[in-house]
């Protein structure tokens, strides 16, 4: 992935070690060793505790994706929700391509533009990929 991939101009969202954790597919204490480690940067807040950068939790979320693992059938409901991490956004005039990185599974809607400009879609934001059938909607959840 190009760095221009990753442009953002909206304030950062930050996460806290559950979130990242969560979004990464992994415990709060393999997040806790990658940044012992240097694998990946925390920010100390005013209140001592540690924060990721959306953007760079996006890429780093990328970077350790790596192939899915290929896993038993399982019993699914028609309605399946992946929680993300955008890590890519491209606009048309019409239609827009927004890249989700959900755990090791990489998701990409193609949505209006209309939407992605309502919902200020941008690398490193916490989105839901709601797929059903075919397609991939993007919803912003309601609290994480």
């Amino acid at each position: 992935m190009h760095p221009r991939d990753f442009t953002y101009d909206a304030p950062m969202p930050l996460y806290k070690i559950g979130q990242a954790a969560e979004l990464l597919g992994v415990s709060t204490d393999t997040v806790r060793r990658w940044v012992v480690a240097g694998r990946i940067e925390a920010k100390v807040g005013a209140d001592g505790r540690r924060y990721f950068e959306g953007l760079e939790l996006a890429k780093f979320a990328t970077e350790i994706a790596g192939e899915p693992t290929p896993i038993q059938p399982r019993a699914q409901s028609a309605r399946n929700r992946f929680i993300g991490i955008v890590t890519k956004v491209v606009k048309d005039k019409v239609v827009a391509q927004v890249e989700i990185q959900a755990g090791p599974h990489r998701f990409v809607s193609l949505i209006s533009r209309e939407a992605v400009d309502e919902l200020k879609l941008a690398p490193g934001m916490v989105v839901d990929a709601v797929v059903k059938a075919t397609s991939v909607g993007v919803e912003i959840p309601g609290q994480f």
